[in-house]
């Protein structure tokens, strides 16, 4: 390397003396003179019209040690180049370059927001109590306009609070657009993601009373919308800003790149956008918050963000009025964080929520079963009288139907029951996946060996031995053996391959959702044991009469 870079010094550095081309004949002839020099003109006089740049100071930086978060703001216009959330584990939500807000951006007259240079103090804080608090205030100037702007962050807090105040202290009105963006890539490939949910998945907002959301940079163009706030995020967590004071816009612009070409490099940009007219002596005042944190639900509701919880739907027009399933999901999820404040642990939780779902939809469940049997038992009858009529059908459908009048059975009686708690349980799998309190939160957790949980410490993520899923499928297996079946006997062996199936489909499901489902199965055993049971004995009792 010392060679190299000798070499290239003598080679291609420029001497301090200018050498003549070897083509050059040498002058002979003598030299003018020496003549005074001419007075140097002054310089052309600058056109009224046009602006005076701003003198841009240095970029510096600005730190902020919370006990939730840590943070760094930049001089240029406040942007973020920083903040990692202290929420169970070190979390990043903001990567330069990536995904984070990009500053402060005015346009004065009719030239397009640019990023404002600022001036900014104090260069640290340290806030280490509940519900102390600290402000860092930004200067700047741009075409004689003074900004100030003002970032209020919170010990308790993960929402950071943003004044602006734009003075006009002389010449001319000033029409001033101020805007307040956030960039992201929302198509990332997952193994980027230093932990589930960094990388925001979505564009959401609320406007006219409605929540909308749209996946990635697709179709989200660009609009400027009255409403209530605006957001990227995902699963567990967002970035949303609340417009505070009036004349603040959703500002959403989507850049998606064409199909075919690098998805990754598609672009989204939301955030707040106002233009006000400050005539001179006059200034212009706005605030906003800004929420960069987890998404639980106390949180969300103190903002009004509770919206941004995606729990999903059923395709019903808007219109109609729709069929949002947060109706049930939010309750339970609620339901689950006041659980947890007994018991202290959100496996224990999940397990308790389960019993008592059980517990409830019991009768239903006794009901179901009772008609099951009654229907497995009268399955040879049924299975004589298709042998008997198959060339007459309906013939074999009133024979069929007498023969469930006469015992009493209702062929629907074993499934209508059920389906009365698919919402429920429905509701049960949506709240334990969007629920971010899962997240490193440990159920039977013994430590590492080997660089692997044991057992369960993180219900948010999929068992890593994969003990729990084979205890979901063995526990399903025995359920289907249990269960009375009916119909085709070719059928009820199909069934058998169930089990295996979804023991597939939930090897890399949250270890919460399969503990659910693992105590709901063997819930389901032993109820149908309790059944086999007092069915055992009801038939002995019946037998000694008899006999008797």
């Amino acid at each position: 390397m010392a060679g190299l870079l000798i070499l290239y010094q003598a080679l291609f550095m420029p001497s301090g003396q200018e050498t003549k081309a070897p083509s050059e004949p040498p002058k002979t002839t003598a030299s003018p003179p020496a003549q005074a020099p001419s007075p140097a003109a002054p310089p052309a006089p600058a056109p009224a019209s046009a602006p005076v740049p701003p003198v841009s100071p240095p970029q510096r930086t600005a730190k902020v040690e919370a006990p939730l978060y840590r943070a760094v703001v930049s001089s240029e216009g406040g942007k973020l180049q920083e903040w990692t959330l202290k929420y169970r584990g070190e979390k990043p939500l903001v990567a330069v370059g990536e995904f984070g807000s990009t500053g402060l951006s005015v346009g004065i007259d009719q030239r397009p927001p640019e990023t404002v240079p600022m001036d900014i103090a104090p260069d640290a804080i340290v806030l280490d109590a509940r519900g102390q608090a600290g402000d860092i205030l930004l200067k700047g100037q741009d075409e004689g306009l003074i900004i100030t702007q003002t970032l209020g962050f919170r010990a308790d807090d993960f929402a950071m609070d943003v004044r602006i105040r734009i003075d006009n202290p002389a010449g001319p009105a000033r029409t001033v657009t101020v805007a307040l963006p956030w960039v992201a890539h929302p198509v990332q490939k997952s193994g980027a993601e230093k932990f589930l949910g960094q990388h925001a998945n979505e564009v959401v907002w609320s406007s006219e009373g409605h929540v909308s959301r749209v996946e990635g940079a697709k179709a989200v163009g660009n609009q400027l919308l009255d409403g209530a706030w605006v957001a990227v995020d995902s699963t567990w967590y967002l970035a949303a800003f609340i417009p505070k004071t009036g004349g603040f816009k959703l500002a959403i612009s989507g850049d998606p790149k064409p199909e075919g070409k690098n998805q990754e490099a598609a672009k989204v940009t939301v955030g707040l956008q106002t233009t006000a007219a400050i005539a001179p002596g006059q200034s212009w005042e706005g605030r906003a918050l800004v929420y960069i944190g987890p998404k639980e639900v106390g949180r969300l509701e103190a903002y009004g963000l509770e919206g941004s919880l995606n729990f999903g739907g059923f395709p019903v027009p808007r219109q109609w009025g729709g069929l949002p399933m947060e109706w049930l999901g939010l309750p339970i999820l609620k339901f689950m964080n006041w659980v947890y404040r007994f018991v202290g642990n959100y496996g224990v939780a999940i397990i308790l929520i389960t019993i008592l779902s059980k517990v409830l939809f019991y009768p239903l469940t006794l009901k179901s079963m009772r008609s099951m049997k009654a229907m497995q038992v009268l399955q040879p009858q049924i299975n004589a009288l298709r042998s008997k009529y198959k060339s007459d059908p309906q013939r074999l459908q009133r024979e069929t139907l007498e023969l469930y009048r006469k015992y009493k059975v209702n062929p629907m009686g074993g499934c209508l029951p059920m389906i009365a708690q698919v919402p429920i349980f429905y509701a049960l799998y949506l709240a334990l996946s969007v629920s971010v309190e899962l997240q490193n939160a440990p159920f039977l957790c013994f430590g590492r060996l080997f660089g692997i949980d044991l057992w369960v410490c993180d219900l948010a993520s999929h068992d890593p031995t994969y003990v729990l899923t084979v205890l979901m499928g063995v526990s399903m297996f025995f359920q289907q053996k249990m269960t009375p079946m009916t119909g085709d006997p070719r059928q009820a062996k199909m069934m058998l391959i169930m089990p295996f199936i979804f023991t597939f489909m939930f090897l890399n499901l949250p270890s919460g959702l399969v503990l659910y489902w693992f105590v709901s199965n063997v819930l389901q055993i032993l109820q149908q044991k309790l059944m086999d049971r007092s069915a055992s004995a009801a038939a002995r009792e019946a037998k000694d009469a008899a006999r008797a």
